[in-house]
């Protein structure tokens, strides 16, 4: 597996949530704290800003284009080009901000939720149906960070960062997930996002880790993946084939951050991904 290489040059305050859009053959990014949702064509180098109202945890692609993003009042809509928005879900919460997402097999989008203050149980993740009917399925977490799926759709798996775990729970026939439990013990750092590949493993950044890990679907880490950066966010496979790691990082809290924090990397050849379902509203 070869080394990182910088993919976009940024500086931006929380970078997160990338995505690989497959039909635009795009990565989507957003930075939370600077309240804009980027994207990157690698093939081109073309890159875009649109910059949101509120705080943005989450972006994801729609069927038929558009954007679907989870901002801190709720869960809106953006047609394609980003010309017309509109709320989905609003539900304004004083001191409470969003945060990451994911888009489930069925299409539904599974958004977090966490306090500014990250005081525990001020946090949740929800899943909202194409039509906006929410349904809160964790209540009482702190950071909601990422959330994946294993390749039959029969397994989730799911971050709440101050917890140091990475769990995993059963997938039931209606969609919701049963029986939580620890996948796997982080002593580096803070689990953040995750993404899981075509083995079925789950890659995760690790916030104040300074690194990306690899965890079998039994649990053992097999993968370190060293990075400069101290503080990256999420990653995600991309590119042609999905084999390439995208990781986003954030420049927020240390006070000499590194030069590329902020910055989206890649790893060439990591591995092999999943392709990811876009919003089914």
């Amino acid at each position: 597996m070869r080394g990182f290489e910088v993919a976009v040059r940024a500086e931006a305050a929380l970078g997160e949530g990338p995505t690989w859009d497959t039909g635009a053959r795009r990565l989507i990014w957003v930075d939370i704290l600077g309240s804009r949702v980027h994207t990157y064509d690698p093939a081109s180098g073309h890159r875009t800003v649109m910059a949101t109202e509120q705080h943005v945890g989450a972006a994801k692609p729609r069927v038929g284009g558009g954007l679907v993003v989870n901002l801190r009042d709720g869960v809106g809509l953006y047609e394609p080009g980003g010309r017309d928005f509109r709320w989905l879900l609003r539900e304004r919460v004083p001191g409470r901000r969003a945060n990451d997402a994911a888009v489930a097999p069925d299409g539904s989008l599974w958004a977090g939720t966490m306090r500014y203050d990250e005081a525990p149980g001020g946090g949740s993740l929800s899943r909202i149906a194409p039509d906006g009917t929410v349904r809160t399925v964790l209540d009482d977490v702190a950071v909601s960070n990422g959330t994946g799926w294993s390749p039959d759709g029969r397994l989730m798996y799911y971050i709440d960062s101050p917890t140091r775990r990475v769990d995993v729970l059963d997938v039931g026939d209606d969609g919701l997930p049963l029986d939580r439990r620890p996948l796997a013990r982080v002593d580096r750092g803070f689990p953040d996002g995750l993404a899981v590949d075509a083995d079925g493993c789950v890659w995760v950044a690790l916030w104040d880790g300074g690194a990306v890990h690899r965890y079998t679907p039994s649990g053992e880490l097999d993968r370190v993946l060293e990075l400069p950066v101290p503080r990256p966010t999420a990653c995600a496979f991309g590119g042609a084939d999905l084999a390439d790691l995208y990781i986003t990082t954030a420049r927020t809290g240390p006070d000499a951050p590194h030069p590329l924090s902020g910055s989206v990397l890649v790893v060439p050849g990591a591995g092999k991904g999943l392709p990811q379902p876009a919003f089914a509203g």
